[in-house]
């Protein structure tokens, strides 16, 4: 059996057509992440703490374009 199945899968409001990703909470406390263009392509899994550093990385502007 597959381990997403059966998953929650969501994208920002702010996602327009084209080059989205989706994010499934897993039972554990982990996160999945899937292209929405190819949706056979394994997920890539975080653990909880690194989808936590990732979000505050983005928040605090880390992974920002150079202007």
């Amino acid at each position: 059996m597959d381990q997403f199945e059966g998953l929650r899968w969501f994208k920002s409001r702010a996602s327009g057509s084209g080059g989205c990703v989706e994010v499934a909470h897993l039972p554990e406390g982990g996160v999945a992440v899937r292209d929405t263009k190819d949706r056979s392509k394994a997920p890539h899994v975080y653990t909880r703490h690194e989808w936590e550093a990732f979000l505050i990385g983005a928040k605090n502007g880390e992974f920002d374009l150079p202007a």
